[in-house]
């Protein structure tokens, strides 16, 4: 189980290339070997079948339209938390007979909790599919939750704070840019909850949060890999449609940032970090609320700037100065409401911070300037389009991407389009969507320090 799931947002809608730009070439060959089928059940759960024949294994997984940025005020990680309990006991099964029936067969499974969904997911061989429906369909409404499960299970993601972020510099870090960046947004709070709060989740916040969203009609099911989608019409009908409707749920509206009008800054120093980094971000539209065309400029221009070791920073600080050891940059376009740009790096030998920074600060700089050349668009779409085909062979990355997108109200033809929209983007759009939102004077930027540097 993972508390934030950083890594998939990161590469959701690039390995949604690497899939839908392949597919009429296979489409050629074999009409309806990949073709995805998406329905409704009776309950109003929705299903996308993804059939990928190269390998007899499957990844099930199911999507739940809630994480941590809809928790209600003073919950913070109860998203998390109950991601951990849904692996408790139900009426049907004892603790962990679920992970055993899996382990019994050889296969895989975890769960994980982002900002915007939760996750749950199984990869196992196709005879496996409906007892692996049978599992979630189950533990969907009939958990037990007892006093005893919830303390056990509260010490278990306390524990994980203490671990995974109060003793690591960068995660705390992390967590102050995030709160600095986002002034009103619910994704300035973390995503496993603060210490204080998390202390305080008990059995009626638990049963309250289950019984609103744990419902089927708040739920997306995604099935990738050797199966035919009538069987999972119907292996789905058996056990994901006994399930009952839930009370259908109010649109996500969440707090709108305010207009940000100051530069930030967010300074940590301490004795565990040897070499110092930092980082700049911006507050920038994502996929689902941007405007027309502009989040596919901003992954763009993310790509041409520090998107790999062709990038303009990569050859700038690390190739031809010599003065980072690393510096790139990233826009995580996969979340429901408004996201971030980020530019990041790090010193090498005897550069200091600050000339790194500075010389970032340039790149970014001379693109709002000058913008991007045609000729470097091109080449940038075309390492995009074929550093994303190697993920093709990745059978849950598919399962991954259409269930990221439709658990942030979007559908199957977004990801089927998607190729297409990022072909069209201009050299005008990049240079504008730099121009509108890399501003330094709205930026939040954090600095991590070894503890000598503190006062530099």
């Amino acid at each position: 189980m993972t508390s934030k799931a950083e890594w998939l947002r990161a590469t959701l809608l690039a390995t949604s290339l690497a899939f839908t730009i392949t597919g009429p070439a296979l489409a050629d060959s074999a009409p309806d070997a990949f073709k995805v089928t998406d329905f409704l059940l009776d309950n109003g759960m929705e299903v996308v079948v993804i059939p990928d024949h190269r390998a007899p294994i499957v990844t099930h997984m199911v999507w739940y339209k809630i994480g941590s940025a809809d928790e209600p005020p003073g919950k913070s990680g109860i998203a998390h938390f109950f991601e951990h309990l849904m692996f408790k006991a139900t009426t049907h099964h004892a603790a962990g007979e679920f992970d055993r029936a899996i382990s019994d067969i050889g296969g895989s499974n975890n769960a994980f909790t982002s900002y915007d969904y939760t996750a749950f997911h199984e990869t196992v061989a196709p005879s496996a599919l409906e007892l692996m429906m049978s599992f979630e369909a189950d533990r969907m409404r009939n958990l037990i939750l007892t006093d005893d499960v919830i303390k056990t299970e509260r010490d278990v993601i306390l524990e994980e704070r203490r671990s995974r972020i109060d003793n690591n510099p960068q995660a705390v870090l992390d967590e102050e840019v995030d709160a600095t960046l986002w002034q009103n947004q619910p994704y300035r709070i973390p995503v496993i909850g603060w210490m204080q709060e998390m202390q305080q989740l008990n059995r009626t916040d638990a049963t309250a949060f289950y019984d609103k969203y744990y419902r089927p009609n708040n739920a997306v099911l995604i099935v990738a890999g050797d199966v035919e989608p009538d069987t999972v019409r119907a292996l789905a009908e058996k056990t994901y449609g006994k399930v009952a409707r839930g009370p259908d749920l109010p649109p996500r509206i969440r707090p709108v940032e305010p207009e940000q009008n100051a530069k930030r800054t967010v300074t940590l120093a301490d004795a565990r970090v040897s070499v110092p980094s930092f980082s700049t971000q911006w507050v920038v539209p994502s996929y689902h609320s941007g405007k027309p065309g502009e989040a596919e400029a901003l992954d763009l221009l993310a790509e041409i700037l520090g998107g790999g070791n062709r990038s303009r920073l990569y050859q700038a600080l690390v190739v031809q100065q010599g003065i980072a050891s690393n510096a790139g940059a990233y826009f995580q376009g996969t979340m429901l409401d408004d996201t971030n740009f980020t530019v990041y790096g790090a010193p090498r030998g005897d550069a200091k911070i600050a000339d790194v920074e500075a010389a970032v600060d340039a790149e970014v700089a001379r693109i709002v300037r000058e913008g991007v050349t045609p000729s470097e668009l091109e080449k940038a779409k075309d390492r995009y389009v074929r550093s994303m085909i190697f993920a093709r062979d990745k059978q849950d990355s598919m399962a991954n991407i259409y269930g990221s997108t439709l658990a942030t109200g979007g559908n199957v033809q977004d990801v089927q389009q998607w190729p297409d929209r990022i072909r069209k983007v201009t050299a005008e759009e990049v240079k504008a969507v730099a121009a509108r939102y890399l501003v330094l004077a709205r930026s939040t930027t954090g600095y991590l320090l070894p503890q000598q540097q503190a006062g530099n």
